[in-house]
């Protein structure tokens, strides 16, 4: 069993930046990749960004590639989600979850068998 805590959201206008963190408790958080997942208003919860348990690869969609950066402290049982360049269209709830490391599916959200509670992120215009 692993327990996810988000934490970071906020509001923010268009073209700040953001860092959320997500801390780990539980089994060792280095026997599981982490994603980033965000849910806007009437909408299905999306992919953001994934990053391997060692951190050696990550992974993004396209519509925050080159904003957004994810990356984890082993050692804090912590990953961490700097957003960069805001848009409005990134107002959502951030969820953090976590998949045993040999799953190797980043993108689906039902691979991910952890979740946390969400944080809010609003941009405003």
């Amino acid at each position: 069993q692993v327990q996810l805590v988000e934490s970071g959201g906020g509001l923010v206008q268009a073209g700040g930046s953001l860092r959320l963190s997500c801390a780990a408790s539980g089994r060792t958080f280095s026997s599981y990749a982490m994603g980033w997942f965000r849910q806007a208003p009437g909408k299905e919860r999306e992919f953001v960004a994934a990053i391997s348990w060692s951190g050696g690869s990550t992974y993004y969609a396209d519509s925050v590639k080159g904003r957004f950066t994810i990356s984890r402290d082993n050692a804090k049982n912590k990953v961490y989600l700097q957003m960069n360049s805001l848009k409005p269209e990134d107002t959502a709830v951030y969820y953090c979850a976590a998949q045993p490391r040999y799953y190797l599916d980043y993108v689906t959200r039902t691979a991910y068998d952890y979740w946390g509670q969400g944080t809010q992120v609003t941009v405003s215009s």
